[in-house]
């Protein structure tokens, strides 16, 4: 966790550099475990964690808000809630959600990974909150292969959608980018999706290309899928004018005396 903290306090120091007011990390940035019982013996609350206290003082000293993906602990300890927590420019945790989809996949010649082996399941969808850079929705990594979070958060206000991942390669090459503009088009919002990149362990990898995409289902801006001697940043300017100009231009009207709203 020490190593994964140094590399997101880089991140850090370059979106600074770069000018960014906000800063999107991926999912489980403060690890990924090799095993199930790894998973839990590593988490610690967010309020002794030094990952996350590294990155609270961070967000203090640069007047940046992070938005970053961490484990935290359940009641009964038995497993990890997997999490995703607005740290604001005081570096305060102002909003939090806990990961709706688990995923529990059993691909013929690939990996087995089941994260409801380790991972409490969320309960409920954390309304958008205001911030600098429009209404902000959050989901986590599997939950963009389900439209319904996404539609609701857009019928509740939601101007930009987080979606950080650690999509494993195989289907990472089939379907992300795909489903990522697909929630975009879908609804008319900003997609930002920091991604994990390459090896964590013998078992696991991620496909990375961590992406920024427009409500117009524009691909704004790219990362590789090759781990790099340092981590890199993607920037792309948030237009909220652009964003109701789209929405007003082709207005989606759900039928929903036909179909249940969500």
């Amino acid at each position: 966790m020490a190593h994964n903290l140094s590399q997101c306090r880089l991140l850090v120091q370059k979106a600074v550099a770069a000018g960014a007011q906000f800063l999107f990390l991926p999912e489980a940035s403060d690890y990924i475990a090799s095993s199930a019982s790894e998973t839990v013996s590593l988490v610690q609350p967010s309020t002794t964690s030094p990952f996350v206290l590294g990155l609270q003082s961070s967000a203090r000293e640069h007047r940046l808000s992070i938005n970053v993906g961490i484990h935290e602990p359940t009641q009964d300890g038995k497993k990890v809630k997997n999490t995703l927590v607005w740290i604001d420019e005081d570096g305060e945790i102002k909003h939090r959600y806990q990961k709706l989809h688990l995923f529990d996949v059993d691909r013929p010649g690939g990996p087995v990974l089941k994260e409801s082996n380790s991972v409490e399941k969320g309960t409920n969808i954390v309304p958008p909150f205001p911030t600098g850079c429009g209404n902000v929705g959050m989901l986590i990594c599997f939950d963009l292969r389900f439209p319904e979070p996404s539609i609701s958060l857009r019928r509740q206000g939601a101007q930009l959608i987080t979606y950080p991942s650690a999509f494993t390669v195989p289907t990472g090459l089939a379907h992300w980018s795909t489903l990522l503009r697909t929630r975009a088009i879908e609804t008319q919002s900003y997609v930002i999706a920091a991604a994990q990149v390459g090896s964590h362990n013998e078992k696991r990898s991620s496909h990375g290309h961590s992406m920024i995409v427009s409500p117009w289902g524009d691909l704004l801006a790219e990362l590789g899928g090759e781990k790099k001697d340092e981590p890199e940043i993607a920037v792309a300017e948030i237009d909220l004018a652009r964003l109701e100009e789209i929405r007003r231009e082709m207005p989606l009207l759900r039928r929903t005396d036909v179909y249940p709203e969500i």
